[in-house]
């Protein structure tokens, strides 16, 4: 349940192969044993993409691909953290004085987000130290959400060793809050659905106040998801940020023109319920106030009523600066469709009509157009990949992840999955050496698993 903290299960290690080998390399590294283990698991959004900072609802699973830390805690007050992967490089600081630097997003300043927010929401003046190794599964810059899950299981793992207790519901809130210290204003969707995540259900997430419904998905098809081989990172990139800007723009443009108190309204989803009407009225009047060419900084001035000057300072972040037109238009009509979409997806998942694989197909294929086409997230291989899986049979196929790469979510009918899965590996990882060299992680079937947990040593 939703109300309850993230659970600790006693396990036996010599059943748990991974658990068992993390402990052993945990030994040789620090010279003594852990004393639990956690976990975080990535995500993969079916429907609903760049809505959640906009405060819509979205739709993801959690898959079973996670982080995982084993963790002993210290009496010095220094963290220090070991990754299995050589390629990750060791980090030690003290607790005390946690320092995050935005300028390179390093695997260990996301663990130190999750530190941090858990060190802050409790006041914590004597934090205790922590040895830690870490071993993710999840591809990094993907789109599956691996640095939302190192946060969140860097959070889980401050928690417990520090004796506190939370719901899930606030341990993602705190480190939703806490991922923002990396600089990516993130809207709550992956550490959600990362602590409320279970097995065998995927989720509508609502925000504010922030809850989740069971989606029971079709019988008959599977999701699968595809790797595009190309590499995105949020908080290395300003496309991220830049959208997160142009919908707050269009939310101020949009309240001013129906005389609302445009100054205080930061999402799109406040428009709407500020005016009491549907998302299909509020595509309307997208269509009446805002204009599909570009904005400039100087117009958007005008049309709300104030300098140059107050724009950078009040309402652009420090990294927007250099921007210098907005596409408020393409961004506002996304995000109220996209947000009309989630809400009948999961409508025809519970009503369950004799089509209902056709018209979540369709659903899927006007998102990925929206992606492409309005808030213009895609890329060039995200597309031709999305093609590919139509080719051979996905019934719907999509970006999934902030996009400009990372990874596509095809929905399949289970009796092709076989040939499906042989077919794409073919046409696409098997054309680009490159490619095949990862193939193995990047193409694979997956079902809704479970939320992150503590495991001790039964």
């Amino acid at each position: 349940m939703a109300g309850d903290s993230p659970s600790a299960l006693p396990v036996q290690l010599v059943e748990q192969p991974r658990l068992q080998k993390l402990k052993e390399m945990f030994i040789s590294k620090f010279g003594s044993a852990p004393k639990f283990y956690a976990r975080a698991p990535g995500r993969v959004n079916l429907i609903g993409e760049h809505i959640d900072y906009c405060g819509y609802a979205v739709l993801p699973m959690a898959i079973e691909q996670d982080i995982l830390i084993a963790v002993e805690p210290v009496q010095s007050q220094v963290v220090q953290l070991a990754n299995t992967n050589s390629s990750y490089l060791d980090f030690s600081t003290s607790v005390n004085n946690i320092q995050i630097n935005k300028t390179k997003p390093q695997w260990h300043n996301y663990f130190l987000c999750g530190l941090k927010g858990i060190q802050e929401h409790f006041g914590l003046n004597n934090p205790t130290g922590m040895n830690c190794l870490l071993d993710g599964s999840i591809p990094p810059s993907s789109g599956l959400s691996s640095s939302s899950a190192l946060v969140c299981c860097a959070g889980l793992v401050t928690l417990r060793a520090n004796g506190k207790t939370l719901s899930k519901v606030e341990l993602a809130e705190i480190c939703t809050k806490s991922e923002r210290y990396i600089g990516t204003e993130g809207g709550g969707m992956d550490q959600s659905i990362s602590f409320l995540a279970e097995e065998g259900t995927a989720k509508l997430i609502e925000f504010s106040p922030l809850r989740a419904t069971d989606v029971r998905l079709p019988s008959g098809a599977t999701f699968v998801i595809a790797n595009s081989c190309v590499e995105m990172n949020k908080a290395a990139t300003s496309h991220y940020n830049i959208r997160v800007m142009e919908c707050r723009l269009a939310t101020k443009l949009l309240s001013k023109s129906k005389d609302l108190e445009w100054r205080k309204m930061l999402r799109l989803h406040d428009v709407q319920t500020k005016l009491g009407v549907s998302l299909e009225e509020m595509l309307t009047i997208v269509e009446d106030v805002l204009h599909p060419e570009p904005y400039s900084a100087e117009e958007i001035c005008k049309c709300l009523g104030i300098s140059l000057e107050e724009l950078h300072s009040q309402i652009l972040s420090q990294n927007m600066q250099d921007v210098s037109t907005f596409k408020l238009y393409q961004r506002a009509k996304h995000v109220y469709s996209e947000a009309a979409r989630v809400l009948e997806f999961q409508k025809i998942c519970s009503e369950a009509p004799a089509n209902a694989l056709q018209l979540l197909g369709e659903l899927m294929q006007q998102s990925h157009i929206s992606c492409r086409e309005m808030y213009e997230c895609s890329c060039p291989e995200l597309d031709r990949l999305v093609d590919i899986c139509l080719q051979f049979g996905a019934i719907g196929s999509r970006l999934t992840g902030a996009g400009w790469g990372g990874c596509t979510v095809s929905m399949v009918p289970t009796d092709k999955l076989n040939t499906f899965l042989k077919n794409v590996k073919k046409a696409y990882y098997q054309t680009d050496g490159q490619r095949l060299a990862v193939e193995n992680n990047s193409l694979f079937a997956t079902k809704p698993g479970r939320g992150a947990l503590v495991f001790v040593e039964a």
